[in-house]
C-alpha cells in the first residue's frame, strides 16, 4: 500500500514512518519513498533540503502539488491513502475532483464544536458523491493507569448522536495513548497494534475489494 501526505502545510507522515530519504526520478516519474515494511510514502517534506523548513504557498501551488502526487509519482501499489489536513478548503476539493477516490474516513475528536466541522465535511463529500465510510473518534478518553477507569477529558462524547444524524457508522473511539504517540515520535507507527481499529480497517477494506 501507499500513503499520500496531501497535509501540505503541516506534513507528518515521513516523520511518523521513520522517512526522511530524499526522493528520486526518472524517466517515468517520481519514485516515491519506502518505509520500514515497504509502505510507499509521497510528502512534500521529502522534497524539502530541511523537515523544518516551512511550506508557505498559497492555494494553487498546494493544489498542483498535490495532482503532481498522483499523477507523476510512479505508485506501485494495490491501494493508497491519501492523509489530509481538517477542512472543506483547497486540499479535499482537490483529492475528491482529481483523484479516483473510493471512500473517506472522517475522524474527529469530541468537542462539541467539532461536530459541526464533521458535518460540513460528511455534506461535502456527499455533494460530490464521494463514499463516506464511517467515523472515527480520536483522544475519544484516557484510561487512569492505576485503576482503569474511564476519563472523558473532553466531556462526554457525542459521537453517537452525531453519527445517527448522519446516517454513519462509528467505526473506533480511540482512547489517548501514550505508546502510541511515543511510537509516531520515534518514526515507527506502523508497530502499533490497535484492537480497536479493527472495525474502521474491515470497512475500508471492504470498500476496496479486500
Amino acid at each position: 500500500c501507499g500513503i499520500l501526505d496531501a497535509d501540505i502545510t503541516g506534513p507528518s507522515i515521513p516523520k511518523s514512518f521513520g522517512v526522511d530519504s530524499r526522493l528520486t526520478a526518472d524517466a517515468d516519474g517520481i519514485n516515491p519513498a519506502k518505509s520500514a515494511s515497504g509502505i510507499e510514502v509521497m510528502s512534500v517534506n521529502l522534497m524539502l533540503p530541511e523537515g523544518d523548513m516551512p511550506v508557505a504557498w498559497r492555494g494553487p501551488v498546494v493544489t498542483g502539488a498535490i495532482k503532481q502526487f498522483w499523477q507523476e509519482v510512479v505508485w506501485d501499489v494495490d491501494f493508497l491513502f491519501v492523509d489530509m489536513p481538517p477542512g472543506t478548503g483547497d486540499v479535499p476539493l482537490t483529492v475528491f475532483q482529481t483523484l479516483p477516490v473510493d471512500g473517506i474516513v472522517v475522524v474527529a475528536s469530541p468537542q462539541e464544536l467539532v461536530s459541526l466541522i464533521v458535518a460540513k465535511a460528511v455534506n461535502m463529500a456527499n455533494m460530490m458523491n464521494i463514499p463516506v465510510l464511517g467515523l472515527v473518534e480520536n483522544m475519544s478518553y484516557a484510561l487512569c493507569p492505576d485503576c482503569g477507569r474511564r476519563i472523558e477529558l473532553f466531556g462526554k462524547s457525542k459521537i453517537a448522536q452525531e453519527a445517527a444524524a448522519l446516517h454513519l457508522p462509528v467505526l473506533a473511539q480511540l482512547p489517548f495513548d501514550p505508546k502510541a504517540a511515543q511510537l509516531c515520535d520515534e518514526g515507527s507507527i506502523e508497530t502499533v497494534e490497535n484492537p480497536l481499529m479493527a472495525d474502521a480497517a474491515r470497512a475500508v477494506a471492504g470498500q476496496v475489494g479486500l
